[in-house]
């Protein structure tokens, strides 16, 4: 089993854990400039000048070919506003594609955009279209109303732990000569009411930045995980793959996604997965990397919900 995993532009020593360890990445994944993607953007959270950070992933992208490992661009925003059709939004697309293609290849293209899929498919051929984990496709229905437009898919997170629809989709993705892929480190908890939100505001977190605002949004699950009556069902309200389960999913997908772009040690989150071992509270591996002081989830099998110094 190998990893995807994001990359921190201005973290120079993920960058070399990554190349150290390559034998075991998949692919790394980047989000490019001011587009809109489904995270924070670097720009705006970096203590760099965008340019000077521009420049480091434009460094970091050349060491990461020059190491032969795949390249997967992110066009994953859940909005594009009113750039969503436009012809100029479409022909930067292109134009950022062809550079990155140029300079340091490109094997793949994450996006939740049908009409960015269709686009990539039309113009760059050789590049697998990629639908994104946030479109949240789980059936083998809602696959195929999109199969002309993707390559490969994502399944949707809440069924990470559901082997028989996993096996099942895998059974169609074969049949039609598409791949399958798990995100294996989502600390978002299943069936999100607010998802859809905030990941709408993370799109246009750029715009919201310079405006006045009366409230600041960081999703409901913080608020929610602060009552510790919610936490009994924290493991089943949430979708994540323990280091030591990876490898059951090997029968199913060719390599599963670290979420990593934003964790404050994403080290530890690869290191913890190539080893298929975590000694601690799981919730530290995730992306949200949720903290329910003065309680922990303790890694192991089965998992255990613990108070500091009392358990449950």
């Amino acid at each position: 089993m190998k990893f995807m995993v994001g990359l921190q532009t201005a973290n120079n020593a993920f960058l070399d854990h990554i190349i150290k360890r390559k034998e075991h990445i998949y692919e790394v994944y980047f989000s490019w400039g001011d587009f809109a993607n489904g995270r924070n953007s670097q720009i705006e959270n970096s203590a760099f000048l965008p340019w000077d950070l521009q420049q480091k992933q434009i460094e970091a992208l050349h060491r990461l070919s020059q190491n032969n490992i795949a390249l997967n661009l992110l066009f994953n925003a859940n909005c594009y506003g009113r750039d969503s059709l436009s012809r100029s939004f479409f022909q930067k697309i292109g134009d950022t594609v062809d550079y990155i293609v140029t300079c340091f290849g490109l094997q793949s293209v994450t996006t939740t955009s049908p009409l960015i899929a269709k686009f990539i498919k039309q113009n760059f051929s050789d590049i697998e279209v990629r639908a994104s984990v946030n479109m949240g496709i789980g059936t083998t229905q809602g696959m195929d109303y999109v199969s002309n437009l993707f390559d490969s898919f994502y399944l949707q997170r809440e069924l990470n732990r559901n082997f028989d629809k996993i096996a099942a989709v895998k059974k169609w993705c074969d049949t039609r000569g598409k791949r399958l892929y798990l995100l294996a480190n989502s600390g978002c908890l299943n069936h999100c009411s607010a998802h859809t939100f905030h990941d709408n505001l993370v799109s246009h977190e750029s715009e919201l930045a310079k405006m006045d605002n009366a409230y600041a949004f960081h999703g409901i699950c913080r608020e929610y995980l602060k009552n510790p009556a919610h936490l009994d069902t924290l493991i089943t309200d949430t979708s994540f793959i323990r280091p030591e389960d990876t490898d059951l999913y090997a029968p199913f997908v060719p390599a599963v996604k670290l979420a990593t772009r934003i964790h404050k040690n994403p080290c530890l989150v690869l290191e913890s997965y190539i080893r298929r071992k975590y000694s601690g509270d799981i919730l530290a591996l995730l992306e949200p990397a949720h903290s329910i002081y003065p309680y922990v989830l303790e890694n192991g099998n089965p998992l255990k919900l613990v108070k500091l110094n009392e358990e449950l």
